[in-house]
């Protein structure tokens, strides 16, 4: 059935009450291209107008400008009524103040300053999966975001970095979490693999997975929604336009952050022409796909404007026809035992 964004979802035995519709603030942050702080704060503004309560966001996103944006909008909004996430793994450092020995994401830099954020200011991200490292991330977030506290803490792509991930960041998460500092702890990643071992490894409330249960790719099905639907860890799903192919299937547009292959865009050009057979639009059913999976408790939209946003709701609303699933399924293009969102029972014969 239909889904709505306000409503909440509660994230195991951490008394934290997620809504369906998150904003995740990557984009907010300027990814690939410049936001204005005004423009900013306005999408904002309204993912509260629109119920959202669920705010995702990294010291990694416009190195920390979508922090600092998010403070900002959500200073005066009462604490209690929305949940916070951000991530460690990476400290936001000027250039001229690089720790020795520091490694640096070159991919967040790739061949320009801007090449993932449009940040003219001097600062690298460097990689620090210490539990000292943790520690400062927090307080670093806390300081940029001017709030007092945040709810969930994420290990943020820790890819080439598994041994301190789960050696240093791990137990300081849980310590802090037993010491109130955060409420819940988890991961986010771009890949399901890793973050179903981190579950059989450690005592996670939440994980966040980027472009790895969509329409599209729907790898996490065979990894790690089985564990987290087994052992109650709920799971945050990102990117359900897999950056943006999905949308719009043609040569130029992205897949997972970097111009979308060939054999990609045919699959993604496929999935639309079913969708389009239907009546429905692909950015709908790739909304709404997600979110049947019972250990989904929320989708987040990483969005740039109002107009983006203001398409979620209405999206998450629509009835599917059960006849588009199962046309996707016999194309081969969706898992034979991945859920489906339900009709209304007025819409069943």
């Amino acid at each position: 059935m239909p889904f709505d964004p306000a409503d909440r979802i509660p994230l195991g035995h951490t008394g934290l009450m997620l809504t369906r519709l998150g904003l995740g603030l990557a984009s907010i942050g300027g990814l690939f291209s410049a936001v204005t702080d005004d423009e900013a704060v306005a999408t904002i503004d309204r993912a509260w107008e629109l119920g959202v309560r669920t705010f995702d966001v990294a010291p990694l996103y416009g190195y920390g400008l979508a922090e600092r944006r998010l403070g900002r909008a959500l200073s005066g909004r009462p604490r209690g009524d929305l949940v916070l996430s951000t991530k460690v793994g990476r400290l936001v450092r000027s250039t001229d103040a690089l720790p020795p020995g520091a490694e640096i994401d070159r991919q967040a830099l790739g061949d320009r300053e801007d090449a993932f954020y449009a940040r003219s200011e001097p600062v690298r991200m460097v990689f620090d999966y210490s539990a000292d490292g943790v520690r400062r991330s927090i307080e670093e977030s806390l300081e940029r975001l001017g709030l007092g506290s945040i709810d969930i803490a994420l290990i943020h792509d820790p890819d080439d970095h598994w041994r301190q991930a789960i050696d240093e960041a791990w137990p300081a998460l849980a310590r802090m979490r037993e010491e109130g500092i955060v409420k819940a702890v988890g991961a986010g990643m771009n890949q399901s693999a890793m973050l179903a071992r981190f579950a059989t490894e450690g005592d996670f409330d939440v994980f966040l997975v980027a472009g790895r249960y969509t329409l599209l790719d729907q790898v996490a099905l065979t990894d790690l929604l089985p564990i987290c639907d087994a052992r109650g860890i709920g799971v945050m799903v990102g990117g359900v336009m897999n950056s943006g192919v999905l949308a719009d299937p043609r040569p130029g547009t992205h897949f997972d952050y970097l111009p979308a292959p060939d054999h990609v865009i045919e699959r993604a050009r496929r999935i639309a022409q079913i969708c389009t057979r239907h009546g429905i639009p692909v950015r709908d059913a790739a909304i709404q796909f997600p979110l049947a999976h019972p250990a989904v408790i929320s989708l987040i939209a990483g969005v740039r404007s109002i107009d983006h946003l203001d398409e979620y709701p209405a999206a998450m609303q629509r009835e599917i026809p059960m006849q588009l699933w199962d046309d996707l399924r016999a194309a081969g293009l969706l898992a034979h035992d991945a859920r489906v969102p339900r009709v209304a029972a007025a819409d069943v014969p």
